[in-house]
């Protein structure tokens, strides 16, 4: 199956390091004073971490700049200024990293890694660092370094959780193009998809999911009529298999079962993934109409009806889709 690639770029920013104080111990009963000064905190870093629970780079979206904090200055009593609070970005397992030349930074291959996009700056040395048998009071100390700062590039590659299937015409681009962003190619003719289209759905509270469009079936696809086993490929890498049937067939349960048998004769394992059976261009239904073609339907397969076009559905199908995905 063709990969899509998502990629979002955004301005990291690590954090400045923390200068070196150098005070000079001043007690009133210490005749001789002394460098006094501790080290500056380190910058915080930018870090990128994988996270199974995400499966697209669609919330880092809405997130141009990313900014560690500054380490804190040392103190007196030679103390260690704070660090800077280290900035996660929680990418999905197979995330790459690049710069801005192109070069991969790293790669996420497993939850929780976590791989350092840009490093805090360092922190200065306090003037207790500096004193010599020469120079018994040193007044001067280290300023901190500058982080790290440069446009990072983050590339994912998809494979569909959800594959449509249908006859040709049955809707599938229409619903990925309502759906998501990806513009798939509509007319109103047979074998209008040739090759995968995979559009990322958004669904709630910045989650989203995969979808593919994938070329038609006819009968006999199985033997290689048609598009053949072109389709039949692609449908065997995804999680969840959504059937279209199109309201103006002339008989929805059948078309299904026709759908049903190409893949058994293809591959039988491919009906033991999940699936979901729905009814397009319900737009062109009346609710008596949608009762009449769910009656075709065994009560353990009833249809979901959406309109791509009208929105009618789309939600609650999204739900569903969402609930088979995570159930």
């Amino acid at each position: 199956m063709s990969n899509f690639v998502d990629y979002v770029k955004i301005h990291c920013k690590s954090g400045h390091g923390g200068a070196g104080s150098a005070h000079l111990r001043r007690e009133k009963y210490i005749p001789k004073g002394g460098p006094d000064g501790g080290d500056g905190g380190r910058g915080g870093s930018v870090i990128m971490k994988g996270n199974s629970h995400e499966w697209t780079l669609l919330p880092l979206r809405y997130t141009r700049h990313i900014k560690a904090e500054r380490g804190e200055n040392g103190a007196k009593n030679q103390l260690t200024g704070a660090a800077g609070e280290d900035v996660y970005i929680e990418v999905p397992i197979g995330t790459i990293a690049k710069n801005e030349d192109g070069e991969i930074i790293g790669e996420i291959l497993e939850d929780g890694q976590e791989i350092v996009l840009m490093q805090g700056g360092k922190g200065g040395l306090g003037n207790e660092h500096f004193k010599s048998s020469t120079n018994q009071t040193p007044r001067y100390a280290q300023p901190g370094l500058p982080g790290e700062e440069g446009f990072v590039t983050f590339e994912l590659k998809l494979l569909a959780d959800v594959g449509l299937v249908g006859f040709p015409n049955a809707g599938k681009s229409t619903l990925l193009a309502a759906v998501s962003a990806a513009k798939p190619k509509i007319a109103d003719y047979a074998f209008t998809t040739l090759t995968p289209n995979l559009g990322i759905v958004d669904y709630r509270n910045y989650k989203s999911f995969v979808m593919a469009d994938i070329p038609g079936i006819i009968e006999g696809a199985a033997e290689g009529k048609g598009l053949g086993h072109r389709f039949l490929r692609h449908i065997e890498r995804n999680s969840i298999l959504l059937f279209l049937i199109p309201s103006d067939s002339q008989e929805h349960f059948q078309e299904f079962k026709i759908l049903e048998n190409e893949l058994k004769e293809y591959n039988p394992e491919l009906l033991d993934k999940e699936y979901i059976i729905s009814i397009s261009k319900s737009d062109l239904l009346d609710d008596e109409l949608k009762r009449e073609i769910a009656k075709e339907f065994p009560e353990d397969k009833q249809p979901i009806f959406f309109s791509a076009v009208t929105g009618e559905g789309l939600t609650e199908l999204k739900d569903v889709i969402w609930k088979r995905l995570h159930g």
